[in-house]
């Protein structure tokens, strides 16, 4: 198991050090190691550590004790991170690469297991290695499996593509709500001031004041189950459990097919695979037909979900009712919500053309038109949902 204080107790000499050394360039080798593999390990979970990004955590560490956990974990984070979306995922990856086979557990996260990438120096891959678990190549095949169509791998490899998803966090940006909270600056509260003022017995109080609340911009799936949809389903309901984990409030989801069924709640329960379970159990319509028309004007006529919300569409578009009837609820819909984002699977194969009716017909209504074949057109999905 890598860990920063047996790789390299002595990793706080400077570079120059370990050229003349007895054994300072064998442990800055370990060290450079360590941290690929940890790199790589990250840029598997999604966050973008580049090799540029590697090169200054290990240029930092030159400068710190490489032997204290702490001061490993404040060099990588603020070089490896690019942003505050990256934080949550890399706590979750420094504490599965050094800490253990699980993810330390945190609010919000779910419990799933980290594929560690080791490397040790001398090997193939640019003098490094393998060692324990994972090799190079396992590390560059799962920096492959990111592209590849989950419909086209194995078993084992939509297992890891699925543990991967599980990682996906998908912030969103805050709007500002009609709503009124205490702050310190900010419209003067004329009710809470008169109220503290009555409370003194007419002495004047200090003046309340307030200012917007903000929440986050509500995202509403609509997931196809059909049978054409089959080799995609269970990969998007796991992203929808991914979206529902990252804004529970401002997140709903529906399975369509030949019904609507809504699934929010069992796709809250923090355990990925109970969540599949529970989903499993209450959609009755699995692998049936799809009737998207009919089950689109169900979803707008049972009330406002899509007003303001961005609605994300997951289906291929093989329409068995009328495609003008299809037509007609996008339009409804266009008008209602903020933006509508359809996610087709097939939209990721070369050459692929949307010419079955249901896509003719949606297709004019629709901002924009996605695919969502693979862990990484997902990720660039969730993306687009974080900035919508």
């Amino acid at each position: 198991m890598p860990d920063p204080a047996n790789a390299a107790p002595r990793e706080r000499d400077d570079a120059d050090d370990h050229d003349t050394k007895g054994n300072g360039a064998g442990g800055s080798r370990v060290l450079a190691a360590t941290m690929t593999g940890f790199a790589r390990t990250l840029r598997a979970a999604g966050v973008g550590a580049d090799h540029q990004r590697t090169q200054g955590m290990l240029r930092a560490l030159r400068h710190l004790d490489a032997a204290d956990r702490e001061q490993v974990y404040w060099a990588g984070r603020l070089t490896l991170c690019a942003g505050p979306d990256d934080i949550p995922r890399y706590d979750r990856c420094f504490a599965a690469y050094f800490g253990g086979e699980r993810a330390r557990p945190s609010r919000g996260a779910p419990p799933v297991t980290i594929v560690r990438h080791t490397v040790t120096p001398g090997g193939p891959d640019g003098g490094e290695g393998a060692d324990g678990h994972a090799t190079p190549a396992t590390a560059s095949r799962t920096e492959v499996l990111r592209t590849r169509d989950v419909s086209r791998v194995t078993p084992a490899e939509l297992a890891e593509i699925h543990r991967l998803m599980a990682l996906l966090r998908v912030p969103r940006e805050r709007r500002r709500s009609r709503r009124f909270t205490p702050a310190h600056r900010g419209r003067l509260d004329v009710g809470r001031t008169v109220k503290e003022t009555l409370r003194q017995g007419g002495e004047p109080a200090r003046l309340r004041r307030m200012t917007h609340r903000t929440r986050p911009r509500r995202v509403v799936l609509l997931a196809d189950v059909s049978g054409s949809m089959a080799p995609y389903a269970d990969t998007l309901l796991r992203f929808a459990h991914a979206l529902v984990r990252s804004e529970p409030r401002a997140t709903e989801v529906y399975s369509v097919g030949t019904r609507l069924t809504r699934v929010t709640a069992e796709l809250r329960h923090r355990d990925p695979g109970a969540a599949m379970r529970e989903v499993s159990r209450v959609i009755p319509d699995w692998s049936g037909g799809t009737r998207l028309g009919e089950e689109l004007k169900e979803f707008l006529d049972g009330g406002s979900a899509a007003r303001g919300a961005v609605v994300v569409i997951a289906s291929d578009g093989w329409e068995r009712g009328d495609p003008a009837l299809l037509g007609a609820q996008m339009a409804r819909l266009s008008r209602l919500a903020r933006r509508v984002v359809w996610v087709n699977p097939h939209k990721g194969r070369e050459g692929y053309q949307p010419l079955t009716g249901g896509m003719r017909a949606a297709l004019p209504y629709v901002d924009a038109f996605v695919a969502g074949h693979s862990l990484a057109a997902f990720q660039e999905l969730a993306e687009r949902l974080s900035h919508a």
